[in-house]
């Protein structure tokens, strides 16, 4: 690349910028679509498709579990995934500051080529920005993924009905609580490594056995109580959630207590909620378990009529409380 730093000629256009997509992207994200080079990606997709989009601006841009180019692929196959979708293609634009070591771009970029890899997507089509030092923070990341509909009638936040069970598959909060603890130079006992992770292979099979779940979500940013709130009003009915069944690692309880943070609220990018009838609870909970994304899964709740909208917490000692959407920025550049 003839220089170890990122330089605003590199976004030019010209041939820096011809360099920067030779030797760096398309050596890590190559494949038969973005090789072409075209000014668009020609895809041969038929059918209902699911599309997401998101940006990714996490600080520090790499963490134990993962950084910030494998969480812009996870990220946004996941959000597919959760409408019942086989994510097939992705795009990637990057927005980096002038003077960026050259090592950390093409470490962001290749550890994004191995997450699509896994996942099972092409990263089809992409674009680069360049601005001036200290107008970004080192690098964002914009992807936008689109897939086939497995099933004609799918998941949707809209569809959870009184009977049935929430499920969820492992613990909660370990991607927020490992943001938190390396930006902020904490140390705990144990060591913890955020979730970030691609559900959508586990979402297939599961999709593919079980064509009746009802509802698919990631508990992301705002985490599981701002999501289940979330479905609760889509919906119009009341999720009840059992306290004592909320899979929650012992240092990540820890970590919250001693910095006085709820963990049902932090940031969760390797998990997913799963709300079905209740006759389907045991085999959806096989397959979850089947795979090492969903060793953890357990049924944390269920699906009533008495309190439509509301999220019910239903407390160890048998007391009930309401479960309200995260108020305020509890962390911010979690993602």
């Amino acid at each position: 690349m003839h220089s170890d730093k990122l330089l605003l000629d590199f976004g030019s256009g010209g041939k820096a910028s011809q360099r920067l997509v030779s030797e760096l992207f398309l050596k890590h994200l190559g494949n038969s679509y973005l090789n072409r080079l075209d000014d668009a990606a020609l895809l041969d997709i038929t059918g209902p498709l699911s599309m997401s989009t998101d940006t990714y601006t996490v600080d520090p841009i790499f963490f134990p579990g993962g950084d910030i180019g494998s969480l812009a692929v996870h990220g946004t196959v996941n959000d597919v995934a959760m409408l019942g979708a086989k994510p097939r293609f992705l795009s990637c634009a990057f927005i980096l500051e002038e003077g960026l070591d050259m090592a950390v771009l093409e470490k962001v970029t290749a550890s994004m080529g191995e997450a699509a890899r896994k996942a099972e997507v092409a990263i089809v089509t992409g674009d680069t920005k360049v601005v001036p030092r200290g107008a970004v923070d080192k690098i964002f990341i914009n992807t936008t993924g689109i897939g086939e509909l497995l099933v004609k009638d799918g998941p949707s936040g809209h569809k959870a009905r009184p009977g049935d069970v929430i499920l969820i598959s492992g613990t909660m909060g370990d991607h927020g609580l490992t943001i938190l603890s390396r930006r902020e130079g904490l140390e705990f006992d144990a060591r913890i490594r955020s979730d970030s992770a691609p559900l959508n292979l586990l979402i297939e099979k599961m999709i593919r056995e079980l064509p009746g779940i009802h509802v698919l979500r990631d508990p992301t940013r705002g985490g599981l109580a701002t999501t289940i709130n979330e479905i609760a009003q889509q919906s119009n009915v009341e999720c009840r959630l059992f306290e004592d069944r909320i899979p929650i690692r012992e240092e990540v309880q820890g970590g919250c207590s001693f910095l006085g943070l709820d963990p049902l609220y932090l940031a969760n990018e390797g998990k997913f909620i799963c709300i079905l009838p209740g006759e389907l609870k045991e085999r959806a909970l096989e397959l979850m378990h089947e795979d090492v994304l969903g060793t953890g899964a357990c049924m944390i709740g269920e699906v009533r009529d008495e309190h439509p909208g509301k999220v019910v917490l239903e407390t160890p000692l048998g007391g009930n409380r309401l479960l309200d959407m995260l108020e305020g920025e509890q962390l911010p550049r979690i993602c």
